[in-house]
């Protein structure tokens, strides 16, 4: 019953909906919410506001492109 329970928390994130307003003052939206995406897919959460606040999320933080800059706006 436990396990069930983890995995609704886990799962119930709307990413979609978490990045378009992650993303809605961006001057590049659809990039924006594709980089959004995949952190949110991977990390299953998306910090609140438009920026900042990456300390409530560390995962969506800590992510990083192959050139070592910030993966996740």
């Amino acid at each position: 019953m436990l396990l069930s329970n983890i995995c609704l928390l886990n799962y119930g994130l709307d990413c979609d909906e978490a990045c378009k307003e992650r993303c809605k003052l961006s001057s590049r939206p659809n990039l924006c919410k594709r980089a959004c995406g995949t952190c949110c897919d991977r990390c299953n959460c998306v910090p609140p506001g438009t920026s900042g606040n990456y300390d409530v999320c560390p995962c969506y933080r800590d992510m990083t492109t192959h050139g070592g800059k910030h993966k996740c706006p």
